[in-house]
């Protein structure tokens, strides 16, 4: 396997993405359904890039029949702490380890963007049956909430990275940057809140991979100077995190009769 350095960094941090990454509202499971043109319940399921499982339980609550694919063993060990009896094997969306036309569906929950679409669409073609869909998704800060728009540029700043623009590509752009020209793509951007202590929000924020290439002692700088401007916004320590899941779904041709 060759794998993104960025996309391992996880490793070194899982226990804390399981902990404190967000997970997704059951609107976004009701839109994978309708552009996947399936329910969930009794599908067979891949979920690429699996990490510690957060999408993996949801996709399990709404009956689907999942297995999981995941490249780090950090983010494996902690899956098969949370998912014990679930199905889990190494492996990375540029070649999976999948039989052809095994799978209804498959899913990439915040890992689309370390693979190589050039490779990975057709090894989700590959392993999808006929009619099949391809399922990603990220959730993304909400851009119209000013003390989320300036820590994200903050944390930009610290770990030299671009802020994210606020603007949104359109759904033609989108599916183009996604890699998914020529197939029959249907996009739906769902928004949700969570209400989290101030520490929840600081460790899935420094959970992020900008940080974790970054020195321990610099990471811990920026959480201490972002707690004390934190606490001048929510003295009572409670932050509402406002995301927008930007899901994009691809489907597979019927195979002609």
């Amino acid at each position: 396997m060759t794998i993104d350095p960025r996309a391992l960094s996880f490793d070194t941090a899982a226990a804390q993405y399981a902990a404190n990454r967000p997970s997704y509202p059951p609107a976004l499971l009701d839109a994978v359904e309708e552009l996947a043109g399936r329910p969930l319940a009794g599908a067979r399921v891949a979920d690429i890039g699996a990490g510690t499982g957060i999408a993996t339980t949801l996709l399990r609550e709404r009956g689907a029949d999942v297995i999981a694919v995941e490249p780090g063993p950090g983010m494996a060990a902690e899956f098969r702490r949370a998912l014990p009896d679930v199905p889990l094997v190494r492996g990375d969306g540029n070649a999976l380890p999948l039989a052809d036309a095994s799978r209804d569906l498959i899913t990439y929950a915040q890992s689309w963007h370390w693979t190589d679409p050039a490779r990975s669409v057709p090894e989700a073609l590959r392993v999808l049956r006929p009619d099949g869909a391809l399922a990603v998704w990220w959730n993304t800060d909400a851009q119209d909430v000013a003390w989320i728009v300036a820590q994200n540029e903050r944390v930009a700043e610290h770990c030299g990275v671009d802020p994210p623009t606020s603007s949104r590509p359109d759904d033609a752009r989108a599916a183009e940057l996604a890699g998914f020209a020529g197939l029959r793509v249907g996009r739906r951007q769902v928004r949700w809140s969570r209400t989290v202590p101030l520490d929840i929000h600081l460790a899935n924020v420094s959970s992020h991979s900008a940080f974790l290439v970054l020195d321990p002692a610099s990471t811990e700088a920026f959480v201490t100077e972002e707690r004390t401007r934190l606490r001048e916004l929510f003295p009572d320590e409670k932050v509402e995190e406002t995301y927008v899941v930007d899901l994009l779904v691809a489907r597979k041709a019927t195979a002609p009769s």
